[in-house]
Parts: structure tokens; sequence; C-alpha cells
């Protein structure tokens, strides 16, 4: 990277700090120190060539993104009666959720082939990652958001800088006004379902490659909290990639859990169905504590389905209270504090314990941070 330290060692500012999460997100954030602040500059300094900017990006993402902790929760082991299992917390990611890794992956190849603009519909979490990542590359970056949304982290999606943009109807149509407006005015769509998902994919990937790194081998089960599906379709080629490899002795099997009746892969496993199919919209309501997951079509469905059913895996619809009740086992016994939707996975999980005992191994579960 170039070395110019008249660019380097320039006064830093403070008072604009684009790293900060405002008071009562729960996200690891930025950590505020002159390395950071360093790299920040080069990246939207454009006298630097695009391959020293790009590698400062880079440094950003290797040092703040990803590496979430993988805590054995012993505690949890003996309330249940499982040998081994662990909590995988992405809740350690800046925004407090595992969208950051997709979302600066995306903002990276946005800056690469030369785009200004990023766009994409959210209902909270993502629009955060994005919004996060693109203020950090100095691009922009425009959130399409249902209209009847409103959510505490829509401000901070503000906070960082980008544009919001409100949308009549439903979350799937503001994925759709997106993806036209991106293809109309050449912004980059970070878009589920488009042209990236091989993309995000690899993204989630690595989770199963961190995963491995501290066991040494796959787990009996990985348990995920889906909506659209993406997260477990990545984990799972992650996998996928590591036993072709010769890396981990076996594929493990996927669980799946969302809200009840409220999900098409899940529902799509549950009734037998061959893919996923839409649910009715109008009988899709959401709460406080579901909506991170509920779906009326589930862009990346049949991909998470596929590997629920080729790792002989299971999928199990959670009850708010479910979720709420597990949320509060976590706190109380792991002293961690998770966004209780994220707990559908592990409901899951345990739902497949109750009607066929699991054999003494190691599991793993996907969680997320409170939001």
């Amino acid at each position: 990277m170039n070395n110019d330290n008249d660019k380097t060692s320039q006064k830093i500012n403070y008072i604009d700090k684009p790293y900060d999460l405002i008071d009562g997100a729960i996200g690891a954030g930025f950590d505020i120190n002159l390395e950071v602040e360093k790299l920040r500059q080069i990246i939207q300094d454009k006298s630097y060539s695009l391959d020293d900017r790009l590698e400062a990006f880079e440094d950003v993402v290797d040092s703040e993104v990803g590496d979430t902790n993988l805590v054995r929760a012993r505690n949890i082991e003996r309330e249940i009666g499982f040998r081994q299992l662990y909590l995988k917390f992405e809740g350690g990611n800046p925004s407090g959720t595992q969208k950051d890794r997709i979302a600066f992956a995306q903002v990276m190849d946005a800056m690469r082939r030369g785009f200004d603009t990023i766009s994409l519909a959210t209902c909270g979490n993502y629009g955060v990652a994005c919004s996060m990542a693109a203020s950090i590359a100095g691009i922009k970056c425009k959130i399409y958001v249902p209209e009847t949304y409103h959510t505490k982290r829509i401000q901070e999606i503000s906070n960082y800088g980008a544009e919001i943009v409100r949308i009549p109807g439903d979350y799937e149509n503001a994925v759709q006004v997106s993806s036209v407006d991106a293809e109309k005015f050449e912004f980059y769509d970070a878009n589920p379902g488009g042209n990236n998902l091989m993309l995000q994919l690899k993204a989630y990937g690595e989770i199963a490659y961190e995963i491995y790194d501290e066991l040494r081998d796959a787990p009996r089960a990985v348990a995920v909290p889906v909506s659209n599906g993406t997260t477990l379709a990545g984990i799972y080629r992650g996998f996928v990639s590591l036993y072709k490899r010769g890396k981990t002795s076996h594929m493990p099997k996927f669980i799946a859990g969302s809200s009840f009746k409220k999900n098409p892969i899940i529902q799509a496993f549950i009734n037998n169905k061959e893919t996923c199919e839409d649910l009715i919209p109008e009988k899709i309501k959401e709460s406080v504590i579901n909506e991170p997951l509920i779906n009326w079509h589930s862009i990346d469905g049949d991909l998470a389905l596929n590997a629920i059913r080729s790792t002989n895996g299971w999928a199990a619809d959670a009850t708010d209270k479910n979720m709420l009740s597990l949320s509060k086992l976590i706190r109380e016994k792991e002293g961690m504090s998770v966004l209780p939707a994220s707990t559908a996975g592990f409901n899951a999980l345990l739902d497949l314990h109750k009607k066929e005992p699991l054999v003494n191994d190691r599991f793993v579960v996907i969680l997320t941070g409170r939001n």
C-alpha cells in the first residue's frame, strides 16, 4: 500500500465518527483508533490508486468484520442434556448481525467496479450494515424501506448518511422497486436474489470456515434462523467446500427455524413440498419479536431447503413465546444478550431433540445481537 507519510499522518478529526452506533443499539461497533481512521482517509482519498484504496478497505474488514466468538454453552448443556453446545455469536459484528459480512463484501465489490451508489431494500439490520460500510467507503447509499415500517434502526441508517426511500407495500415490493431503480440509474444492486448471490453466499460461507477453525471438524449440526434463507445457504456452501477439500470428516446437518407458519422455507419442509411456495401476504402478521424472520416469499428459500434436505436436516416453527424464552435462557445461563428472533434455529434444534434424541456430539447455534 502507498506509504505517503504526508497523507497518513494528517491530523485526525474525531468530531464525526462514522463508526459509532447510536445509544440503545447493541452492536460491537468499530474501535475508534488512529489506524482505523487512517485507513478510512485512504479509502476515501481519490488521489490514491484504486488498488491502495481497496487494500485499505480490506484491512478494515479483516480487523472488524467476522471472526465472531464461538462459545461453549456449558450451563445450557446441563439444562437441556446436550454434550457439547456452541453458540456462534454474530452479534460481535459492528452492527450486531451477520449482515455486516455481505454488506462489506458488496460495498468493496461496488468500489472495485466503479459504482458511486449502492442500493437495497431492508426492514432494518441490513440497511444499518450497508449504510455503515458505504460511509467508510465514501460512496452513496440508498435504502428502500416499506413505508409502514418503523424501527430505531432507521435512525441509525440516517446517521450513517444514507438516503431513505419510503415505498408503499411490503418488503418484497421494496426489493422489486429498489432493483428496478438500480438498473435504471446504474446503482450497485445489493438486494438478495440478484446477480450478487454468489458473492453473498461466499461471504456467509466464512461462518463455516470460522467454525471449522475452532472445532477442527464439522459439528454434528448447525442451527440457523431463516428468513430469505441466504445465511443458511451460505454456511452450507462453506461446509460443502470444506468437505470436498477433505478438511472435515462429514457434512453437518442443517437445522432451520423461523416464525410460526410465517416462512415459506419452514412450511415447504413441514408439508413435504419440493420447492418453496409463496404464502398469502395478508395472513403474515408481524410482531416486535418475529419481524426479522417473516416473509411470504423467501428469495433464496430453495437453496436453503436443499441444504436442509441434502444433509438430512430439520426445520420447525417457533412461536414468539418460545423465542423470548430461549433468549432469556441464554441471557441468564450464559450472560449473552441476543435478538429473540435469532433463537429460532435453536428452537428447531430442541424440537428435533424432543422427537429424536440427538447423539452426544457437537452442535452449533447461530445467534445475533439484540437490536
